[in-house]
C-alpha cells in the first residue's frame, strides 16, 4: 500500500503541498541523480505515479500544486527542491519558494534569525535565496531573490484562431511566459469570468509553442514556454496591476504567480516601464497581492538580465497522510476538469 505524508500550505490562495523526501517516513522515496535537473528527469521517468497520486484526484484536483524537497549538492543551499503540477514538473515556482521558505523555518531545519531568516533553496532554475520575516520567533511574510530573468523576445505578433493577431512579449523569471494584455481578447479583469480568461492564454500558449524556438543560456532543459499571463496592462507603481497566469496543462494560479512576477519585473524593466529599485505591486484573481522589484542587474549574463526581489505570504492549511488500497481502480489518479 502506497502512503505518502503531507503538509499542504496555501500562497495566496495558490496550494502547497509539501512533501520531504529526506525523510523515509514521508513514503516519497530520494530522486536519484547528482544534479537538481538529474533529480527532475529522474522523478519525471520513474516516479510521476507518485506526482499522480497527489496532485490529482482524489487527494487533489486538476490545479493543484506541490513541492518535493530533496538533497542538495549545491554550496550554499539548505536543501532542494522540485514543482509538481497537473501536467509534469517545473523549473520554478515562487509561490511554493514563498511557503517553502516560511514552513523550512517553522521546521527548523535553518537556523532562526530576527528579523529575518535566511534560507537559501537549490530549484531546478537554480538558486533561490528566500528572506523570512521573524518576529517574536515567529515566521511570517516571505520575500526571495530571482535567478537571472530577462525579456526573451518583446513586441512580438502572432494570428490566433479564435482572437485574430495578438501582440506579445516572451520573458523568463524561471520558466518562460507569454504576456500579453487582456483587452487584445476582448476580456476585462472584474467582469469577464475566469473561464474566458483560460481558453484566451491557452489558445496564445499553443500558438507560441508552435511558431517560437526558445532557448536558454544556461540549459535545454530550462527552454520550453510554461504558459501565458494575461495582464491588464499596468506598471503596479500606482495601483496594483492584476494578472492571471495559465500554466501547464490550462492550470491556474490563485495566487499572483512568483516566477510570472519576475518575468513581467523583467519585460517591464526592458521597456523602460520600471527602474531599479522601484516597487510594483501585482494582483492575482482571489485579490492577493505579492509586491515585486527590480533589485540589481545582472553583469556578465550571456544576455541582459534582472534580478528581482518578489514577496508575499503563505499559510498552514493542514497536515494529510494520503494512501491507496491495492484493490481501488481510480486510487491512481484522475482528472475531470
Amino acid at each position: 500500500m502506497m502512503r505518502i505524508s503531507v503538509t499542504d500550505m496555501h500562497t495566496g490562495g495558490e496550494p502547497v503541498r509539501i512533501i520531504d523526501s529526506r525523510n523515509p517516513a514521508s513514503g516519497w522515496p530520494q530522486p536519484q541523480g547528482h544534479s537538481i535537473l538529474e533529480k527532475r528527469s529522474f522523478a519525471k521517468s520513474q516516479q510521476d505515479h507518485y506526482r499522480k497520486f497527489l496532485m490529482f484526484e482524489p487527494r487533489g484536483h486538476a490545479d493543484m500544486y506541490g513541492a518535493l524537497t530533496v538533497p542538495t549538492t549545491l554550496a550554499g543551499a539548505d536543501f532542494g527542491v522540485l514543482f509538481m503540477h497537473n501536467e509534469g514538473w517545473s523549473t520554478m515556482c515562487g509561490h511554493a519558494v514563498i511557503a517553502l521558505g516560511r514552513y523550512a523555518v517553522d521546521q527548523g531545519w535553518v537556523e532562526k534569525t530576527e528579523p529575518f531568516t535566511r534560507v537559501a533553496i537549490e530549484c531546478p532554475c537554480g538558486l533561490v535565496v528566500a528572506k523570512v520575516s521573524v518576529i517574536e520567533g515567529k515566521a511570517g511574510a516571505v520575500s526571495f531573490e530571482s535567478v537571472p530573468a530577462f525579456l526573451h523576445a518583446a513586441d512580438q505578433k502572432i494570428t490566433t484562431p479564435d482572437y485574430g493577431t495578438i501582440s506579445f512579449d516572451i520573458a523568463y523569471g524561471g520558466a518562460f511566459y507569454a504576456l500579453a494584455a487582456a483587452g487584445q481578447f476582448g476580456l476585462q479583469f472584474g467582469h469577464d469570468p475566469v473561464r474566458l480568461f483560460v481558453d484566451a492564454a491557452d489558445c496564445l500558449t499553443q500558438a507560441v509553442k508552435k511558431a517560437h524556438n526558445i532557448s536558454h543560456p544556461e540549459s535545454d532543459d530550462l527552454a520550453f514556454l510554461y504558459g501565458t499571463i494575461i495582464t491588464d496592462g499596468g506598471n503596479g507603481k500606482a495601483l496594483p496591476t492584476r494578472n492571471i497566469c495559465v500554466f501547464a496543462d490550462r492550470e491556474v494560479d490563485r495566487s499572483p504567480t512568483g516566477s510570472g512576477v519576475t518575468a513581467r519585473l523583467a519585460a517591464m524593466y526592458a521597456k523602460n516601464e520600471i527602474g531599479t529599485g522601484q516597487t510594483g505591486m501585482f494582483e492575482s484573481i482571489t485579490g492577493s497581492l505579492f509586491s515585486g522589484a527590480v533589485i540589481g542587474i545582472e553583469a556578465g549574463y550571456p544576455v541582459p538580465a534582472i534580478r528581482a526581489e518578489v514577496g508575499g505570504s503563505a499559510y498552514y492549511c493542514g497536515k494529510s497522510v494520503f494512501e491507496i488500497e491495492d484493490s481501488d481502480p481510480l486510487g491512481g489518479g484522475f482528472l475531470i476538469k
